[in-house]
């Protein structure tokens, strides 16, 4: 089958929308096509676009570059994390759309009541494997104005059971993350192990750039020292300061609100071997805010 045409942006899917947009996997098929390859098909081993339709088998070619003899014939998923499933790409498109269109999350319990899964695991799976696809990795650093700041994950110690309370008050036991959002621009996250000063001027370094305009922080003595080479000033929230005209972080407070209200509110809680993931999803749909169409960049990613 030839080049498809590219489909028309929809910048967020209504319920109608989908059903009319993937009526029947062939229309899912000819989607993944033209999303995953606007420019022609290639071959996901060796990426030689010399390749052969399969004529009685639709959405498959053949490519003699990487296996002169015999060819390599692959599909249209092959390479994809919807490869070697049992699971209609349909589905795979479905459980997309919905994790994209609500803002806060859907846990794996209601996506597979919403999709009538036999199994817990089968819509875990899924649903961490669309926000694997789902990470970022950013080419250029923040610059402008950036925000830098830390929040941690986890319940309060009071309210946990009496054999997995820390022992102490505070952020001990909790899970640590980092993040960095340029105002009106795209947030970067990453998960750590402490929050301390060389951690987080490593991070810093790492993700915002040197000719930033204003790097703005909290008064926490972790970021003391990233001054000359930013242009670093901090609010102090301890005396009541929390606007002193361009310099705040009230942008990457709004985010990790969103990100507590989803992990409170929707799944509950999270273990620290899957934060990573969940963090790539509310930081995807976070800097896809404005992108015309968030659904066929989640599936080009997949």
């Amino acid at each position: 089958m030839g080049t498809s045409r590219r489909p028309k942006p929809v910048p967020q899917l209504t319920t109608a929308q989908f059903e009319a947009l993937f009526p029947d996997e062939e229309a899912c098929r000819a989607y993944l096509q033209a999303r995953r390859w606007p420019d022609g098909v290639n071959c996901p081993r060796c990426g030689n676009d010399k390749v052969f339709p399969v004529k009685s088998m639709p959405f498959k070619w053949q490519c003699y570059a990487c296996a002169p003899n015999q060819g390599y014939r692959f599909s249209v998923i092959a390479g994809t994390i919807f490869e070697n499933t049992n699971k209609p790409l349909r589905d795979w498109f479905r459980v997309t759309h919905y994790m994209l269109a609500s803002k806060k999350g859907l846990s794996a319990l209601q996506i597979q009541r919403m999709m009538g899964f036999g199994s817990y695991s089968t819509a875990h799976s899924m649903c961490h494997k669309i926000r694997a696809a789902m990470m970022d990795h950013p080419q250029e650093k923040l610059g402008g104005i950036v925000e830098v700041d830390e929040t941690y994950i986890g319940g309060k110690g009071k309210n946990k059971h009496w054999d997995k309370r820390p022992g102490v008050s505070g952020n001990v036991g909790k899970l640590i993350v980092a993040g960095a959002i340029k105002r009106k621009g795209n947030v970067v996250t990453r998960v750590i192990n402490r929050a301390d000063a060389a951690t987080l001027h490593k991070f810093v370094r790492e993700v915002v750039s040197d000719k930033v305009s204003l790097l703005a922080t909290d008064e926490s003595h972790a970021y003391d020292g990233l001054t000359p080479k930013y242009p670093h000033f901090a609010v102090k929230h301890s005396l009541g300061e929390y606007v002193l005209g361009a310099i705040h972080t009230q942008t990457i407070d709004g985010f990790w609100s969103l990100i507590k209200r989803g992990i409170m509110g929707t799944f509950h809680k999270v273990s620290a071997k899957y934060l990573p993931l969940y963090m790539a999803e509310f930081q995807f749909r976070y800097n896809q805010r404005e992108t015309p169409d968030m659904f066929g960049t989640a599936i080009a990613r997949c």
